[in-house]
């Protein structure tokens, strides 16, 4: 008896229930399907973080993890059929794309089952709802039912006594792995994340309370790309966290928040790309030429805002912002600008390492107001006073505003702006004021 053991957002070998099912069923083929569609839309950083990650995975297996490009639907079973498997094991994905995959996939496999064991989540989307059984439209309900809930504890997968097939014996054709050259800021792979969790629970946890809000500080655990890609699983970070430690509850709070967007996507598969608040469609946004050049300076940090302009170098040179510094940068481009959300949306997926459709879309949202739990349409960051509030020495913005960096009042508060670095490209009361307007007549 064998089994395929197909590979997605769980690129790891410990705790790994998918991984646990497949040994259960005999020898184990281990494979990867690199989609063209998905790879064409990663952007360089994510696709060497994933590069880079496979690479560890497969000398984890001793070399013996299957690596192929085509559609999964074409691949996976001309696969299977070719080690006579009894079954093809996954971590179910609850995505549209994944879901429609999926579903692709089962239909072409036939009379060979496409087994789903765990997913990439502490709770699985579905499983949290209302007494009447209707989803979760706020977050603080769902996270009282999401604790009572629970999850199970980290499962031992039974990597090392495994029986793994050898994939060059196979008539398959192997592709190279992803390797484009782009720099990361953050290693790859299932020993680097346990290496950086580790840390983090040693030296940043207690820590996390007061510092998870300040960009000019290492307060967050960066395990945003190693979840996305499965490096390690929630269950494994929860199974580490103290509730006498300080961080504790609210690390537990944005791994809720994480599961609770994936449950909102599930849900509603449509707010990927359009409002989940659909009395928002009637929301005036500006899409002309004039737009567009805007758009350009927010995506090239030349707003003039220093704060803004920090966290967009920063996602250009590393793949990586901050989540304050998020949520700054992307009301300025829905209330400042008043360009449509999507638009950052897209940008963001394009640049971010640990870009997630769930959190990136919903996150735009909670910004724009159209959302579950959105921000309310009054709310609009002050870019100055969050950049006064959350990096009040001007560290983050020294380093990724070079133009700021031997200037004493870096906030510009007075005004006065050295040579080189733009005019504020908006006035943001005036904005403020407008985007209230809008909000105010639907």
């Amino acid at each position: 008896m064998s089994s395929l053991l197909w590979f997605r957002r769980d690129l790891r070998l410990l705790d790994h229930p998918a991984l646990a099912a497949a040994v259960r069923d005999g020898d184990v083929l281990a494979c990867f399907v690199l989609d063209p569609r998905l790879e064409a839309s990663a952007g360089p950083r994510r696709l060497q973080f994933l590069g880079d990650s496979l690479r560890q995975l497969c000398e984890n297996l001793d070399g013996r993890l299957l690596v192929a490009r085509g559609r999964p639907e074409e691949l996976i079973p001309r696969i299977a059929k070719e080690i006579d498997a009894s079954a093809v094991h996954v971590s179910q994905d609850f995505a549209p794309f994944g879901k429609r995959r999926d579903e692709r996939v089962s239909a072409a496999l036939g009379s060979v089952p496409l087994t789903a064991t765990g997913s990439p989540y502490l709770v699985s989307p579905g499983r949290v709802t209302k007494k009447d059984g209707s989803p979760y439209k706020v977050f603080t309900p769902f996270f009282r039912e999401w604790r009572a809930t629970g999850w199970r504890a980290p499962v031992k997968s039974g990597a090392e006594s495994a029986g793994w097939l050898e994939p060059d014996r196979l008539d398959i054709e192997q592709c190279d792995i992803p390797d484009p050259g782009a720099a990361l800021d953050l290693a790859a792979g299932e020993h680097a994340a346990r290496v950086l969790w580790e840390a983090f629970v040693h030296d940043g946890l207690e820590r996390y309370a007061q510092d998870r809000n300040r960009p000019d500080r290492q307060g967050t655990s960066r395990m945003s790309a190693h979840l996305k890609f499965g490096t390690i699983h929630p269950r494994t970070l929860v199974a580490d966290l103290d509730p006498r430690r300080g961080g504790e509850p609210n690390y537990l709070r944005e791994l809720a928040f994480r599961d609770f967007y994936a449950d909102v996507l599930h849900h509603w598969p449509g707010s990927v790309w359009r409002n989940w608040n659909a009395d928002f469609d009637a929301i005036q946004t500006d899409t002309g030429d004039d737009a567009k050049r805007r758009f350009e300076r927010w995506k090239a940090g030349q707003t003039g805002f220093p704060f803004v302009d920090a966290g967009m170098r920063q996602l250009r040179e590393t793949g990586f912002m901050h989540n304050r510094v998020r949520m700054t940068v992307a009301s300025f481009l829905v209330k400042d600008l008043h360009l449509p959300w999507q638009w950052g949306a897209q940008w963001f997926l394009e640049q971010l390492v640990d870009g997630d459709m769930a959190n990136n879309q919903h996150g735009w949202q909670w910004c724009a107001g159209c959302g579950t739990d959105a921000a309310p349409y009054f709310r609009v960051f002050n870019p100055t006073k969050q950049g006064e509030k959350f990096d009040p020495s001007g560290d983050y913005i020294r380093r990724w505003v070079p133009e700021l960096r031997s200037v004493e009042d870096v906030h510009l508060l007075k005004g006065e702006r050295p040579q080189g670095y733009p005019a504020p490209m908006v006035d943001h009361s005036a904005e403020r004021g407008e985007a209230l307007r809008r909000y105010q007549s639907i």
